[in-house]
């Protein structure tokens, strides 16, 4: 028998005589994608390319892009796949206009050539792009204009990265959401109404989804450890950014540091996001609208693994629960904010998602939500740039910790903090920091990016 979420005890998780409203499939096919490069930027350039798709033929004169704070400091210094090391809002908005591929989403500037760099590099250098921040606009949003001697096209990206919510050409509107055979839409509602399910649910209804797990489930989930464990090892490789991943296997070669579960999940996490964050040309398997939460989300569990005994079928659920453990924290958070989400939302996901790999139950699982909280919730977002890669590294060390702390009977009491007598009441509290408690810290971290931008 389901629990019910003390909370609310009118909700049913199943109702007789009908389906849950959504399925671990339904999660996964909103929360989980492939995505090239920083979904920021890329989510500008998808914007770009969307319009510039739009417009007859015809030479590119203009670009005009207007976005919410989150996104402006999200894309401002992350380096962009495919542009040689460029990086800038501007860029991406360029890069999608001369060579995205719209059709492809997350992974439009997997079309991007040498050519459209070159196309890209020169319209930035004779200033065409113009970048506006919305200082007052709450939530993800982008509004692209791009412009010949004769037509302009105008894409609006609004809730996720690739929900192109607006498509004009000369102010006619050329877009029309779809519903799935489900009546589900994949756009913002989707996610809307996703999130207010998610949230009505207790941590057993949570772990219960793996129920439903069918092969395919299976299948895309095993797509997105290779994905990211290819990124994971271009970053072993080369030392690609920072070079976190790399510089942690040379101390242990050193015998520096020694090597355990919690190094060897630092290691593959991070060497993934130094790769990504140097703008290699290597998609990530995102987890609630980030390819760093998927990396977090992901890599640890496939670290722990080999400390183990357990069935493949077993890692394969564990990182189900982390997508579905992200995707719950970031229901509560707001997709982007001041908070750092692949500490304290993919974090999450994975020490639950360990926990459940080392044999836990709900109330290990429970122990090591509220473990990692205590650890990580004041990790704050500074924008993506190579240094996440250090950000990573200790989410992943610090969610095998806490799960390891948990199954040992080691769990923050309620009196501590912002913890709560639940997990569920601890990410409510999270999620009331997040968007209420630090709004105006996310907008002095801007300023401070924003100053220093302009003075260098």
């Amino acid at each position: 028998m389901i629990e019910l979420n003390p909370e609310n005890e009118s909700f049913s998780f199943n109702r007789p005589g009908s389906e849950a409203l959504y399925t671990v499939k339904d999660i996964l096919k909103i929360e989980v994608a492939p995505a090239l490069g920083c979904t920021e930027p890329v989510a500008i350039a998808l914007g770009a390319a969307a319009a510039a798709t739009a417009l007859p033929p015809g030479k590119i004169t203009s670009i005009e892009v207007s976005v919410d704070p989150n996104i402006y400091k999200n894309g401002m210094a992350v380096s962009i796949p495919g542009s040689g090391g460029l990086s800038g809002l501007d860029t991406a908005a360029a890069l999608g206009a001369f060579g995205g591929n719209p059709e492809l989403k997350l992974e439009v500037l997997e079309s991007v050539s040498a050519e459209a760099v070159n196309q890209a590099r020169a319209f930035l250098a004779a200033d065409k792009v113009q970048v506006k921040l919305l200082p007052n606009q709450r939530g993800i949003y982008i509004r692209t204009k791009v412009s010949t001697d004769t037509d302009s096209a105008q894409s609006i990206i609004r809730d996720i990265h690739d929900n192109i919510v607006s498509l004009t050409l000369n102010d006619q509107e050329l877009l029309t959401e779809q519903a799935d055979k489900d009546g589900k839409t994949s756009g913002s509602g989707g996610l809307a109404e996703l999130e207010v399910w998610l949230k009505r649910l207790s941590l057993t209804q949570l772990l219960e989804l793996l129920d439903n797990l069918d092969s395919e489930d299976r299948k895309f989930i095993e797509e997105g450890v290779t994905v990211n464990l290819r990124l994971a090892d271009y970053g072993l490789k080369h030392g690609s950014g920072l070079g976190i991943g790399k510089t942690l296997e040379r101390l242990v070669r050193q015998r520096m540091i020694s090597r355990d579960m919690i190094l060897d999940a630092r290691i593959l996490t991070s060497s993934a996001s130094d790769a990504r964050m140097d703008g290699v040309k290597l998609p990530a398997m995102s987890s609630a609208g980030s390819g760093n939460h998927g990396l977090t989300a992901i890599l640890p569990i496939w670290a722990v693994k080999n400390y183990v005994e357990c069935s493949h079928d077993t890692v394969i659920e564990a990182i189900a629960l982390s997508h579905i453990l992200t995707a719950y924290v970031k229901a509560h958070t707001g997709r982007l904010s001041a908070i750092c989400g692949c500490s304290i939302a993919a974090g999450a996901g994975a020490a639950a998602g360990i926990t459940y790999l080392l044999g836990g139950d709900v109330q290990h699982i429970a122990g090591a939500i509220k473990n990692i909280t205590q650890d990580l919730a004041g990790i704050i977002c500074d924008g993506a740039k190579a240094g996440c890669s250090l950000k990573l590294a200790t989410a992943a060390g610090a969610a095998t910790q806490a799960a390891l702390f948990s199954l040992q009977g080691v769990s923050v009491k309620p009196t501590d903090g912002i913890i709560g007598l639940s997990p569920e009441q601890t990410m409510q509290n999270v999620g009331t920091l997040s968007t209420q408690g630090m709004i105006e810290m996310d907008r002095t971290i801007l300023s401070i990016m924003l100053n220093k931008k302009f003075s260098i």
